[in-house]
């Protein structure tokens, strides 16, 4: 397992540990007072549960180093668990919505309210403990799957909330239609929070760069360089996998300079990315400002003027 991912496997076990009592504290008030709102908040916990386990099971992989056939690592396997977690987080909405629609057409009353709010009310502090302890560490080790377990149990929190708030409605009007009611609210932001975390999944995916405040930091190095030595840079590409940063960037500089005297720089601008940026992996190609083809060679994939030329010649009658 590589020191990165460590810890945070060890905070995917306190997500798992939070998710298994809450569950047992949910269900035993949904079994106590009948309320749909409270099966509503048991039922996201479970998701808890079950994305938790995957969570783990994720942050296991992307804990492999780099082999053979994956080079630059598994930290994208962090991607799927988040995936995972959206996709869970809109089935259970649909299966709270399926009970809260009937529970309307059909309401029934609820008891012992003093109890179920109490428990409810401990079951919800453990989940916000351990939330803020998930975003603190997803934020210091950069994962995203951490960050998506923090958000999900924020979000059951605010669904608690929420039906503590219903139940007790239910109580002082008697109108017993409020408890489903509030599931169906329930449900629609557990919704939102499934899409959003599916997103940032897809995002990840698709090699998203990394945010503008990290790439203005890049931008700022590269800069300085440029003002103090006189070099040029282009094709600046950035990307994040997991817990890694990738950079990618050309620098231009003068063709007297020797092999030595380029490469010494190309080690500066690297150890300043890492310092500023760590974990980050820095890829850097050194060129001639005075070569014209260095200033070609800027897009994804080169293509060069003469191969275009001879590929015109050929198409041609």
């Amino acid at each position: 397992m590589t020191t990165e991912y460590a810890a945070p496997t060890r905070y995917a076990w306190l997500s798992i540990a939070a998710a298994v009592t809450t569950i047992g504290l949910k269900a035993g008030v949904y079994l106590l007072t009948g309320s749909v709102g409270l099966l509503a908040d048991a039922l996201e916990s479970v998701v808890n549960l079950v994305a938790a386990i995957m969570a783990l099971l994720m942050l296991t992989l992307a804990a492999r180093p780099p082999d053979e056939d994956h080079a630059y690592g598994h930290n994208k396997a962090e991607y799927f668990s988040s995936g995972f977690e959206g996709a869970l987080i809109l089935i259970a909405a649909a299966s709270i919505s399926i009970t809260a629609v009937d529970r309307l057409l059909h309401p029934q009353p609820i008891t012992q309210l003093g109890l179920g709010l109490g428990i409810s009310l401990v079951a919800s502090a453990i989940n916000l403990v351990v939330a803020r302890i998930l975003f603190h560490a997803g934020r210091h080790y950069r994962s995203i799957t951490l960050e998506a377990d923090a958000q999900h149990l924020m979000t059951d929190v605010w669904t608690s909330a929420g039906v503590i708030t219903g139940i007790g409605l239910v109580a002082l009007t008697g109108w017993e239609r409020l408890d489903p009611i509030i599931a169906l609210i329930v449900a629609a932001n557990i919704v939102w929070s499934g899409v959003r975390l599916m997103k940032n999944s897809a995002l990840g995916l698709l090699d998203t760069a990394l945010p503008v405040t990290e790439r203005t930091i890049v931008q700022s190095i590269l800069n300085n360089y440029h003002e103090r030595e006189g070099v040029q840079y282009h094709a600046l590409r950035t990307r994040q996998a997991g817990t890694r940063r990738f950079v990618s960037v050309h620098i231009l500089v003068p063709g007297e300079w020797s092999v030595q005297h380029g490469h010494r720089l190309l080690e500066r601008i690297e150890r300043d990315m890492r310092c500023a940026l760590s974990p980050v992996t820095v890829f850097t190609h050194l060129e001639p400002l005075e070569d014209p083809d260095s200033w070609e060679d800027v897009e994804l994939d080169r293509v060069d003027p003469r191969d275009t030329d001879e590929r015109r010649a050929i198409s041609s009658p």
